[in-house]
Order: C-alpha cells, then sequence, then structure tokens
C-alpha cells in the first residue's frame, strides 16, 4: 500500500502529522500482513471507520509514546521522591543479604536503581493505556454494531419477506432494506454498503453481496447473507427463502431471550449476596470497635464507599448484557435530503426549518409555530410532561433547591459544615438529629424531584404501551379483512369499526385522514411518530412499504402479526422472569433495612447501656477501651440510616433497569422503598433528637449508673412521669 494512500483524515482526522511521524515505527514494530494488524483493519471495516489500519496504528503508537513518557516523567519522580523521604539517611540492605565489601557497590546502585524502575513502570502503564485504548475503539465499535445487528435481523429478514410476498424483485428488495435505516439502523446500512457498491462501484449485486458477508461483524447475519447468495446464484424461489429464514429467525430470538434471562437469574442470586457484604461488614465494625480494635473511619468508607461501589459496579454488569430496545421509534419521511427529516424534541416546527434563512416569510412561519408549541404547552403543560417526562425536572431541580435552602435558613435543615467538623461524635446537626437533617438534605429534594417524574414517566410509557396491547389482534383483523378484497384503507375503517382502544381511535384517524387527501403512507407515519415505539415503527415501515405495490397484501398483514406475535410471546415471557428478579432484589433490600434496624434498636442502644453502665468512667474511658458512650450514638444511628438509604436508591435503580432496560423505570422504586427506609427508622430512632442521639431509656440507664439515686429520680419524675414507687 502507498503512502498517499494511507494518508487521510478518517475518523480520527487532525492525526494525520502524528501519523506520518510515527509512521516508520509502526512499519519496526509491525508486521502489515501479521495477524495483529489484519485483525485490526478487519474489525475497522466492522466498525465502519473510513481510517487505514496503517495511519490508525501510527496514531494509536504516537498516543501511546506521549503518554507513555508523560507518565515516565511522574514516575520518575514519584520513585525520587519516595526515596529521598524513606530513604535519606540509612539503605537497608536487599533481603537484609550481607554481601561484605559489595555493600557499598550496591547501595550506591540502589537508588538510581530504584528510581529507573519506578520511571520505567509508569512509562510502560502510560503507553499501555494510550496505546490501547485508541486501538480498543474500533472492538467497541463493532461489538456494538453486531449487537444491534443481532437484534434486528429477525425484524429485517420479516420485511424483506413481506417485500417479497408484496411483489418486489431481489434487488429492489435490497434497495428498500437499504433504505430503512430509520427503522433497522445498523442491517440497513449493511444493505446500503451493498446497493452503493453496486450503483457507484459498477459492482454487480451478487459479488456486492459476496462481499458484504466477509466485511459484516455480525456471523448470523454472515451466514443469511451467504445463503441468500446461493439462492439468487441457484435461481431458487426468494420468498420460501426468506420464509424459512424468517422462520428460523424467530426461534433464534426466542432461544437468545431465554439466555439472557437465565443470565439476568444469576446475575440476581448474585446480587443477593453482594448487597449484604457490606451488611455484614458492618456489624463486624461495630462490634470490632466496641472492642477497640477497628478503625472509625473505615466505617464511614464502607457506608459512603462500598455500598454505591457494589451496586454501580453491579448495574454496569447488567449492562453488559441486557438488550435495550434499539432506536427512537420514529420514521423519517421520503427523500434523500437528511434535512427533511422530522425531529424529536420538545420544540419541533418541521420541514418549514430546512426552508429558513432563504426568505422572510419562512422565518415568519417558524416563529409562529413555535409560539403555538409553546402557548399549547403553557395551556396543557401535563400532556406536554407526559410526552417528555425527563423536562419535568427543569422545573423540579430549582423548586428542590430554593426548599432546601428556605429550609436550611428557617433552621429546620443543619447548614452545611466544614469535612472536618463531620467526624465521629462531632456534635452537628446531623448526628444530633440524623432523620430530621436527612429528611431536609435527601428525602425533600428526593420527593419533589422523583415523584413528579416517576408520575410522568409511567404516564408516558402506559400511553405508548397502549397503543400496541392489541396491536397483533388488530393485524389478523386487519389480513382477514383485506383478505376478503377490501382495500387496505377499507380494512382500516372496518377494524377501527369493530374494536375497541387506542389503536382502534388511530385506524379511524388514518382513514379520516387519507379521506381529506393525505397519502395513506404519511398517515401511517404520523400515527406513528405520535407514539414513536421502536416495535410499532418496524411493522408501519413494513405496511407502508408493501402498500405501495398492491393494495392486497393480506401476505404482509398475516407476517407482521406473525412477527408482533413473536414479540409479544417475548415480552411475557420477559415480564415473568424479570419480576421475580425485582422480588429479589427488593426483599433483600427489606432484609437489611430488618437487620439494621434490629441492630440501631436492640442491640446498639444495649451494648452502648451495658458499657457505659460498667465503665463508670465517663467519655474518656469509652473512648479509650474502645465502647461508645452517650454522644457516639448520634453518628452511629446517622450512618446507619444513611446505610439502608444509599441501599433504598441503588437498588431501586438496579431494578428498574433489569425490568425495563431503563433507570427512569427504577425512580418509582426509589420514592417507595426510601419511603420505607424513613418510616422504619422514624419509628426506630425517631427519638434521636437529644445531643449524641440517646433516646429517653437510653438516657435513663446512663444517668442511672452515674448519679445518686435522688438525681436520676427526679429526672424520671420530670421527664418521663414515672413515680417514686415505679
Amino acid at each position: 500500500m502507498s503512502l498517499d494512500t494511507r494518508k487521510g483524515g478518517g475518523s480520527f482526522g487532525g492525526g494525520s502529522t502524528l501519523g506520518d511521524t510515527f509512521y516508520p515505527l509502526f512499519q519496526w514494530l509491525f508486521d502489515e500482513d501479521g495477524d495483529f494488524v489484519g485483525n485490526v483493519d478487519t474489525k475497522l471495516q466492522e466498525a465502519r471507520m473510513s481510517d487505514n489500519v496503517e495511519m490508525f496504528l501510527s496514531r494509536a503508537l504516537a498516543v501511546g509514546t506521549i503518554g507513555g513518557l508523560v507518565l515516565w516523567l511522574v514516575g520518575t519522580l514519584v520513585g525520587y521522591i519516595i526515596v529521598t523521604t524513606f530513604f535519606a539517611e540509612s539503605v537497608p540492605l536487599i533481603l537484609d543479604i550481607d554481601l561484605g565489601q559489595f555493600n557499598a557497590v550496591v547501595n550506591a546502585m540502589k537508588i538510581p536503581a530504584f528510581v529507573l524502575i519506578s520511571g520505567i513502570i509508569f512509562g510502560a502503564i502510560g503507553f499501555a493505556v494510550g496505546f490501547g485504548s485508541l486501538v480498543s475503539v474500533p472492538y467497541f465499535r463493532s461489538s456494538s454494531r453486531e449487537r444491534e445487528i443481532n437484534v434486528l435481523l429477525s425484524d429485517s429478514i420479516s420485511f424483506m419477506y413481506a417485500l417479497s410476498v408484496g411483489g418486489l424483485n431481489q434487488l429492489e428488495i435490497l434497495q428498500a432494506m437499504g433504505k430503512a435505516d430509520d427503522t433497522y439502523g445498523e442491517v440497513a446500512k449493511e444493505f446500503q454498503t451493498i446497493v452503493l457498491e453496486t450503483e457507484y462501484f459498477d459492482t454487480d449485486y451478487r459479488t456486492a453481496v459476496r462481499n458484504q458477508a466477509l466485511a459484516t461483524p455480525s456471523d448470523e447475519l454472515s451466514q443469511f447473507l451467504t445463503d441468500m447468495l446461493s439462492i439468487i446464484n441457484s435461481g431458487g424461489d426468494m420468498t420460501s427463502f426468506l420464509e424459512d429464514q424468517k422462520n428460523k429467525h424467530m426461534r433464534t430470538a426466542k432461544q437468545e431471550q431465554e439466555k439472557l434471562l437465565d443470565t439476568l437469574e444469576l446475575f440476581g442470586e448474585m446480587y443477593m449476596t453482594l448487597s449484604l457484604f457490606p451488611l455484614l461488614l458492618i456489624i463486624i465494625l461495630v462490634i470490632m470497635n466496641m472492642m477497640g480494635n477497628a478503625s472509625r473511619q473505615l466505617m464511614y468508607g464502607t457506608v459512603y464507599g462500598l455500598i454505591p461501589l457494589v451496586s454501580v459496579g453491579f448495574l454496569v454488569l447488567v449492562s453488559t448484557v441486557t438488550q435495550d430496545t434499539i432506536g427512537d421509534g420514529y420514521l423519517n419521511p421520503d427523500g434523500d435530503d437528511p434535512q427533511l427529516a422530522e425531529g424529536s424534541g420538545a420544540i419541533n416546527t418541521g420541514l418549514v426549518d430546512s426552508f429558513t434563512g432563504e426568505h422572510n416569510i419562512f422565518d415568519r412561519i417558524r416563529n409562529r409555530e413555535r409560539s403555538y408549541q409553546l402557548m399549547e404547552i403553557v395551556r396543557r403543560p401535563h400532556i406536554f410532561f407526559r410526552d417528555n417526562p425527563t423536562y419535568v425536572l427543569l422545573f423540579t431541580m430549582p423548586v428542590s433547591l430554593l426548599a432546601l435552602v428556605g429550609s436550611i435558613l428557617t433552621g429546620w435543615a443543619p447548614s452545611p459544615l466544614p469535612i472536618n467538623d463531620f467526624v465521629w461524635g462531632a456534635q452537628n446537626g446531623f448526628a444530633q438529629n440524623p432523620i430530621r437533617a436527612t429528611f431536609f438534605w435527601v428525602y425533600l429534594p428526593l420527593y419533589i424531584n422523583c415523584i413528579p417524574l416517576a408520575i410522568f414517566y409511567e404516564w408516558n410509557q402506559r400511553y405508548r404501551r397502549s397503543v400496541i396491547g392489541n396491536l397483533s389482534e388488530n393485524l389478523r383483523k386487519l389480513a382477514s379483512a383485506n383478505d376478503t378484497g377490501m382495500t387496505l384503507l377499507e380494512s382500516f375503517r372496518v377494524v377501527a369499526d369493530t374494536s375497541s382502544g387506542r389503536l382502534a381511535e388511530e385506524m379511524e384517524t388514518v382513514h379520516a385522514k387519507v379521506n381529506y387527501g393525505t397519502s395513506l403512507k404519511q398517515s401511517l407515519r404520523e400515527f406513528n411518530n405520535k407514539f414513536h415505539v421502536p416495535r410499532m415503527a418496524r411493522t408501519i415501515k413494513l405496511i407502508s412499504e408493501a402498500q405501495e405495490a398492491s393494495s392486497q397484501i393480506q401476505d404482509v398483514l398475516s407476517t407482521a402479526a406473525q412477527a408482533s406475535e413473536n414479540q409479544d410471546d417475548i415480552d411475557r415471557d420477559r415480564i415473568a422472569r424479570t419480576r421475580m428478579q425485582v422480588v429479589i432484589i427488593i426483599m433483600t433490600y427489606l432484609t437489611l433495612l430488618g437487620v439494621i434496624a434490629l441492630l440501631k434498636m436492640q442491640f446498639l442502644e444495649t451494648m452502648q447501656g451495658l458499657g457505659s453502665a460498667g465503665g463508670g468512667g465517663g467519655a474518656a474511658s469509652s473512648q479509650a477501651g474502645g465502647q461508645f458512650d452517650a454522644s457516639s450514638l448520634g453518628p452511629l444511628s446517622l450512618l446507619f440510616f444513611h446505610a439502608v438509604t444509599l441501599q433504598a436508591i441503588l437498588s431501586s435503580f438496579i431494578a428498574g433497569y433489569i425490568r425495563d432496560v431503563s433507570l427512569l423505570s427504577g425512580v418509582k422504586y426509589a420514592v417507595i422503598l426510601s419511603t420505607i427506609a424513613l418510616v422504619v427508622w422514624i419509628g426506630v430512632g425517631g427519638s434521636d433528637t437529644n445531643v449524641g442521639g440517646g433516646n429517653n431509656t437510653t438516657e435513663a440507664v446512663l444517668l442511672l449508673s452515674a448519679t445518686p439515686a435522688g438525681v436520676w429520680s427526679e429526672w424520671l419524675r420530670e421527664r418521663v412521669g414515672w413515680s417514686d414507687t415505679d
């Protein structure tokens, strides 16, 4: 390959200078025909990155070298600081081996060697991170494309089968598949490559299909293209082939779903064990601290570090195996101009945006359209927040901030303290009243932000799911009506008259729009974009493409119904199986909450009372012996309360992600579980209002052991209402 071919911007444009500079290093280190270079070149093709492998690896070497030099300097400096700080006076023998007369030589070489080795280690790490991070980009992109292709392949084959049944030939099917990138994503892009190769490179489509079968990152798509090529070369029946492939990949989709759910069940059992680990560690730390053998800061690390780390790590682990919904569900209008694509923002002025700037009238139209949409938002804000749930945070977050500031100014919430004041036993506002402080700092913002977000998000999901609840049944009705000789438009009217629900209402609206002059394809697209459900978008795309060839598309409608029923089966199985995982997560959290509450209510207060009663030396002796005194129950109650609150919020988001592959789905669980934690803690620690957080019973035990009988009996008479006989 010539040098001119290697040059070019590519995905990492601007790095050609670095690539040219380090190209000799690439030639010295790598064999251009070796396996490593070949694998990287293959991944670049699969990731659809325009970089050639020589320049890509040369830039990676440049980044790695720069990173290695920087960390080499850092490592050398760190090694020098360590040596001068810890080994300035005397240098110990290596492994306590006395070398006699060579000790002086070894000791003289030992310090420079230590500095040199530390620099080399840091430099190697910097080079590995810089070079490896850049080289891993095509691998990650290829893996992401492979995952999306495998998810959408079943529906894509159903789409091609429907087009074949509708009368399209092989080349027309490939072209239609290449244009469906708004629905079938990366699968459509693979067919776009086939079409573009035949149109612009004078390649016959058989050769283009063979080339793409070798270049695609998905083994399943590669096998499908290879099998399709054999049908094309042999002149076989393409419709029968696509029907067989459709049924095969529908079964494959169900099998993959079973594997995924089995993996999620395994992860649920793992989480049940991992989430209890911080609980066991907290119990051990409390006991060890009573014995004076544990660091109190370790408990802070367990609550504020280990609990979030375990939950976030498990969430990342789950995200690596779950398959999220591909696509946004919007269908774009026909046309090669990308400006014709409709946006999905909160305020969308439509196609007029592509004509603004040329004539003033289009600017006025856009401004009037924006004003109209803003007035609609003001007039019906609940509908706007239903369609855009996350926008409610723009209003609730300032409200929660004002509520927090007002709580601080009125004295209900403690003011923020410097970090060095928030230590074990410090008598700050949080330790004096953990429940009230945590409520205003955590629960009040949580309620103000999450309750509206949960309401509008769930409303949005129910609104969008309502249109696909009877989708399979109505598609079967459409196929039956179309099979009797009715046109597709007449079939819509019949199904709308004989069915109920939101989908029937939308079919009636589509029928009315067509009668008033709108094309059926545009009416279907507007209906789809109103709800923008990816699953329904693929069905609408299939019907709208097939109806252009003929009005008698009963086979296409039957195929769409079969694909929808297959997806219904997958969804029902997923809902049933993930429901058990959500129950496991919730029950695990409730177990943790119960144990922490018992630890606070029974064990901790009892041990504190016994330790204070037996010590008789006050706070000083308690601190010296490692036992808790009256001033340490407040911080402990605060730590325990924060532990169950953090676990409630993090467990909720994990449950929501497992359930619907969406973090927003866990907002409702966060509100419910955190409320349970608040109510339980009010019950077990609601009397932690005095300094140190001790309740009346514990304080009475302390005074009983440290004061004369007359003093504490007077206190009991005034404070608790006990009589002398009691």
